[in-house]
């Protein structure tokens, strides 16, 4: 099967014969990126599911009205930043009926989880990133997971490439103390 551009994917999208065709296509390359974004957003693999699902019908929804004024990648990327901070939104508002926070919750996630093999090194990792403020968490893992150029995360975020290296700076110092600390 020839490898297509997201432009050119995009192009077939709009074609009605196409449609599916070409959707199917943008979702496989992508999904699996998407997916670790937001779950290393969220913590939890079915909450990853639901907000990665939710990403991908807004795709679906809003793909003909694309502008193309930025790469299909960063429009993308753009959508699953606002649902997932949608989502911690809302599990926020959730978790006043409980009375546990969110972060504890999703520390209390990651801790039993039984698909977590990695070293003890890197829970503590995951466990400073969740206490880092939601901006410098996503700066964080956009820089060091998906390894985003700060002119890339500009353009998903809106935010200075400065303000975005400043972010990235505090985020590493603050995961240093918490990392030594514990």
């Amino acid at each position: 099967m020839p490898e297509y551009t997201d432009n050119e994917l995009i192009e077939l999208f709009r074609t009605a014969d196409r449609k599916h065709f070409a959707f199917n296509l943008l979702a496989r390359k992508y999904q699996e990126k998407v997916y670790y974004f937001i779950r290393r957003m969220v913590i939890d693999h079915d909450d990853a599911d639901d907000v990665v699902q939710n990403v991908f019908i807004k795709v679906w929804n809003n793909l003909d009205s694309f502008r193309e004024e930025s790469k299909f990648f960063t429009w993308l990327y753009r959508i699953a930043v606002n649902e997932s901070l949608s989502f911690l939104k809302n599990k926020r508002l959730r978790s006043f009926l409980t009375l546990s926070s969110p972060e504890a919750l999703m520390v209390k996630s990651l801790n039993s989880e039984s698909c977590f093999d990695g070293e003890e090194i890197q829970k503590k990792l995951k466990i400073a990133i969740l206490g880092l403020p939601k901006k410098q968490q996503l700066v964080f893992n956009m820089r060091y997971y998906d390894v985003l150029s700060y002119e890339e995360m500009s353009e998903i975020l809106g935010t200075s490439v400065g303000a975005l290296k400043a972010s990235y700076h505090f985020a590493v110092k603050k995961i240093e103390q918490s990392v030594i600390a514990n």
